[in-house]
């Protein structure tokens, strides 16, 4: 689990340190650096995939150091199937110090071990080459040693789900692409493959614990899915089926109504909210222990109690052993994490909350803690506060 991000001249942030939990909630203004958070985890995750990121190959000299890396023809690569950073000059912090060439840095905590790496700036190339690493080492073989070995990341390597704010919304028919849902277990930054992966994995069963919803038809995954799905709008099911002759697969809907099921219905024939959900009731309900999770504005096109809702099911999988980091707008986003420390379901040290406060240029954050009757030891101002503040100006 990633327990500390480090963040050195990277978009909104000069340098920065923030802890990381089971259960992370990233809150605050616009462009005040939530986003930035989630990017600088999945551009780590997608230089990795793309062999672009250092994390074993050493120089002689970095061997016989025995804790430094420093590796050529690497680095950071800003555009592929996670995130579209641009170039350099979209990446680096505006206010970089002087004296000498800009160097963007991003870091990762786990546990007894912490990796970083260095990339120089380049203004308008795309994958910004790596300028230093420092990878924890190990020996290679207890009984017969033959030199430092590197300790990879687990966040690299570990089950992951990213999915941003524009997610699918209702459509006839979604791909059926086998590498990603089936081959890979990935739903798509957008959740576009949540349809074909749903249909494929329907009937496995989801673990004993948290996630499974005490309700639901059966243990296994797509009436798990309904389940949740139904805490949003009752009595909801779900199909995923394939389209034979071609690559692709249609969603539906059904309700139960006073007289029984009524007949299925298209996604474009429901409300907009449940398409949006989907991917994220389906991604929290595959997360197993190790798992990495993140989320830009989950509760996106969801009514209040839905939103409330949500964030129990995040709570469930952070709490089965997944870590989830969330960025959210919604106060019942944040108060039904408060609800699931408060009833036993996490420990207030599970949960980590940051309120970014931005002034264009730069950020700063504070970090909430909850205790265990889901109250929190400060409230700053600009903290889901307009409430209040609306209130005021009500009754002045």
């Amino acid at each position: 689990m990633i327990d500390c991000l480090t963040l050195h001249n990277f978009k909104a942030f000069q340098q920065a340190e923030l802890p990381l939990g089971p259960l992370t909630l990233l809150t605050g203004l616009n462009s005040s650096g939530k986003s930035s958070v989630l990017q600088a985890i999945a551009l780590l995750r997608q230089s990795y995939e793309a062999g672009d990121l250092a994390v074993s190959e050493y120089l002689p000299e970095a061997r016989r150091a025995g804790m430094t890396a420093s590796v050529a023809n690497q680095g950071f690569l800003l555009n592929g199937e996670l995130v579209g950073l641009g170039t350099g000059v979209d990446v680096l912090h505006e206010d970089f110090p002087g004296g000498g060439e800009p160097l963007i840095g991003l870091g990762v905590g786990e546990g007894p071990y912490h990796y970083s790496w260095l990339v120089e700036y380049e203004a308008e190339q795309n994958l910004l080459p790596l300028f230093h690493a420092d990878l924890p080492l190990t020996s290679e073989g207890a009984a017969a040693p033959t030199g430092p070995e590197a300790v990879t990341p687990s966040f690299l390597t570990a089950p992951f789900q990213y999915l941003h704010a524009d997610r699918i919304s209702p459509a006839e028919f979604y791909p059926r692409d086998h590498h990603a849902a089936i081959g890979r277990g990935f739903l798509g930054v957008r959740g576009e493959h949540t349809v074909n992966f749903l249909r494929h994995h329907a009937r496995d069963e989801v673990p004993e614990g948290p996630l499974r919803h005490p309700r639901a038809e059966s243990y296994l995954l797509l009436d798990q899915a309904a389940a949740w799905m139904g805490e949003l709008c009752p009595g909801v099911d779900i199909q995923a089926d394939a389209i034979e002759g071609a690559d692709a697969v249609r969603l539906s809907y059904g309700f139960q109504g006073t007289l029984g099921a009524t007949r299925r219905r298209r996604p474009t024939h429901v409300g907009f909210g449940l398409t949006y959900v989907l991917p994220i009731v389906v991604a929290c309900l595959t997360a197993r222990p190790g798992s990495l999770v993140l989320l830009e504005n989950p509760e996106a096109h969801l009514h209040p109690q839905g939103q409330t809702r949500m964030a129990a099911l995040a709570a469930a999988a952070a709490a089965q052993g997944a870590q989830v980091i969330m960025e959210t707008h919604s106060d019942h986003v944040i108060n039904g994490v408060r609800l699931a420390v408060k009833r036993g379901r996490l420990a207030p040290a599970q949960v980590v909350l940051h309120y970014f406060r931005g002034d264009g240029t730069g950020v700063d954050f504070v970090s909430p803690q909850v205790d265990t009757d889901g109250m929190l030891d400060q409230w700053p101002e600009g903290f889901f506060d307009e409430l209040e503040n609306t209130l005021d100006q009500l009754i002045g």
